[in-house]
């Protein structure tokens, strides 16, 4: 699958923010397939023919559903992060979103719930993300021993089993 055909996905599922662009997307993209290949313990990387995300296999084999899933979390998680960014630098300023002047009545946004819903919701990606990866990891171990009937079929008249009784 292509970088920018993930990228497009995210773009879609983020809501299409005006603030984000899906080339700023694919970027990301390119520059973090290093980080699901340390998560996942793959060999992913972007090729620079078709910009497609293949393994080190041959022939090379492009990217799966899960894999890609794990890569539009990471970039959830980044998404967020940039939001909390933005919302802890512009703390000291003060937004306001009425005012009355009958009564002298004005409503402020308050920016450290706006800050903290960002980051439960970081929290919960990342979470997500744990168990993602934890799921994907033990789903492509292989066993440790292969537990069966590892004897061989005898006669079993060969032998007398019958002791002398007195």
């Amino acid at each position: 699958m292509k970088v920018v055909d993930i990228a497009d996905e995210i773009f879609r599922e983020l809501g299409e923010p005006t603030s984000l662009s899906i080339p700023a997307i694919s970027f990301w993209l390119r520059t973090n397939v290093g980080q699901l290949n340390n998560y996942i313990h793959t060999e992913y990387s972007v090729s620079e023919n078709d910009l497609e995300i293949k393994d080190a296999a041959s022939p090379p084999v492009e990217i799966g559903d899960n894999e890609k899933t794990i890569l539009k979390k990471m970039y959830f998680i980044h998404y967020y992060d940039q939001r909390l960014r933005t919302h802890m630098t512009t703390m000291d300023t003060d937004t306001i979103l009425s005012v009355r002047d009958g009564d002298s009545s004005v409503t402020k946004v308050n920016r450290n719930e706006i800050a903290k819903s960002i980051a439960a919701v970081k929290a919960q990606e990342y979470s997500e993300l744990l168990k993602m990866i934890q799921a994907y990891v033990s789903n492509k171990a292989g066993p440790y021993q292969v537990a069966g009937d590892d004897t061989t079929n005898a006669d079993s008249t060969k032998y007398n089993t019958q002791f002398n009784r007195i």
